[in-house]
């Protein structure tokens, strides 16, 4: 049964004709002559209008309805008289289905995001963040169908896992144990003993469906991941969450240039299909939320992304520090960039998006192809203004010699590693990713400040409700 977004398809309807709508009431206003109740059904940012006559609906019903109670309302579609809407509905009947008591926490104006945050399972009916789900929910079937149209494969890959993918961070550790660690007996060595637990051995949240995609890539040539991830990261910022949902790509005999091509079509391809799915939505935001929105969105699309090496980029920022611009983290070539950095060179220096390549080895993950130089990786990350790095990608390391000396210089156990490395051993090809963190590009889409604010209920340090 297909679900009837009526508030959204009355742009079409006919004057005269008969409409029967339901949802939330947004705003109710009486005179003593007509009542003003603006609903709204979670189709659209946009109200409907219900003018009601007190003579046709019982003066104790209306005093009920209150900001948020949900009410059906049965009238005609009539051309609007007042100002901001072209139509209407002259209400003859009303049906309650949910009052709404007066410490409703949603009823306030002016309220703060932070604030919001504490109510994250009433905040979804406010105007904004209405706007941001039905943005996130237009991101997420612009993934899919990119990747569909352009010969991808969906992979599914595991949220539980024994390997850490590439170290990117501490890991929820998921047990039948009793957590009281006093309580779990030890092996002779002193080690925890699991055997007793389901598995088996220790097993995690994964951080990453990277390595598990690469098996896709090698035998279905090109795959991509969408789903949750989980890091344990004691990170109380705007930019992350503990859990969150990421989108990796892996595909077969793919080079740099051809990666970065991928990477600049796909966020672009995201971008536009927002702009044409979402402009409400998007007008919305851009005038409540940031007056530059659709601008910056636009001139995503207008421009190509530079290509910039990471050493050309060191030089750039250690430039501006000569010229008096003060950076609050160190640069120095070796340096893993911080956001000010990447943002500088995006927002300040270029103007627009920048794909940085050749990352010192050092700073990079074991995976990653290794340059002539012996130096620097095939990496890739594409930085965006307001955000910083919002994908990061690379060419793999396809020898398996070259492979397995990277994971013993690093002291990677050897035990977590063999089904990978057999990736290498029986019919290696070359082959290249990236992983893009999904609410990273709802944040930079909807122009809202905090990535607490674009996933409905966000996990972060002391706070796991809903």
């Amino acid at each position: 049964m297909k679900r009837t977004k009526v508030i959204d398809a009355l742009k079409g309807a006919d004057l005269g004709k008969e409409i029967n709508v339901k949802g939330w009431v947004r705003f109710h206003r009486s005179s003593k002559v007509v009542e003003f109740i603006a609903l709204n059904d979670g189709s659209t940012i946009n109200n409907i209008q219900i003018v009601v006559d007190p003579t046709v609906v019982e003066a104790d019903t209306l005093k009920k309805i209150t900001v948020g109670s949900c009410i059906g309302a049965i009238g005609t579609l009539v051309e609007s008289k007042g100002k901001g809407q072209s139509f209407e509905i002259q209400c003859s009947s009303i049906e309650i289905y949910g009052l709404c008591p007066s410490d409703y926490p949603m009823q306030k104006k002016g309220q703060s995001f932070e604030y919001m945050r504490k109510y994250a399972h009433l905040r979804l009916r406010t105007n904004t963040f209405g706007a941001v789900f039905r943005i996130r929910h237009n991101l997420a079937m612009a993934i899919h169908k990119y990747f569909d149209e352009h010969g991808f494969y969906y992979f599914n890959t595991p949220l539980l896992t024994s390997s850490d993918a590439e170290g990117a961070g501490d890991m929820f550790q998921v047990t039948t144990l009793d957590v009281d660690h006093d309580k779990l007996k030890p092996t002779e060595e002193g080690k925890t003993d699991y055997s007793e637990d389901f598995f088996g051995r220790k097993v995690n949240l994964t951080v990453s469906g990277q390595l598990e995609g690469e098996l896709g890539a090698t035998a279905l040539g090109a795959i991509y991941t969408f789903g949750p991830t989980f890091r344990a990261e004691n990170s109380n910022t705007p930019r992350h969450l503990a859990e969150f949902w990421m989108i990796e790509p892996e595909i077969a005999f793919m080079d740099m240039p051809e990666l970065m091509d991928l990477e600049e079509d796909f966020i672009k391809f995201c971008v536009k299909y927002a702009l044409d799915h979402c402009p409400d939505d998007l007008t919305f935001l851009n005038k409540m939320i940031d007056k530059g929105l659709i601008e910056r969105l636009q001139g995503i699309l207008k421009e190509d992304f530079v290509r910039l090496p990471y050493t050309e980029g060191i030089k750039i920022l250690e430039e501006a520090v000569k010229n008096g611009h003060q950076f609050d983290n160190p640069v120095y070539w070796g340096v893993d960039l911080a956001s000010e950095h990447e943002r500088y060179l995006v927002e300040q220096h270029f103007k627009r998006p920048v794909i940085m390549t050749d990352y010192p080895k050092d700073i990079k993950a074991f995976y990653m192809k290794i340059n002539a130089d012996d130096k620097t990786v095939q990496g890739t990350d594409v930085l965006f203004p307001q955000i910083g790095e919002i994908i990061g990608g690379s060419v793999r390391e396809a020898d398996y010699n070259k492979l397995l000396s990277e994971i013993g210089r690093r002291h990677i156990p050897m035990k977590d590693m063999w089904w990978y490395l057999d990736t290498r051993k029986y019919g290696s090809c070359p082959h290249a990713g990236f992983g893009l963190g999904f609410e990273r590009l709802v944040l930079f889409v909807t122009g809202m400040q905090n990535i607490r604010d674009v996933i409905p209920f966000p996990r972060t340090p002391k706070s796991v409700d809903f």
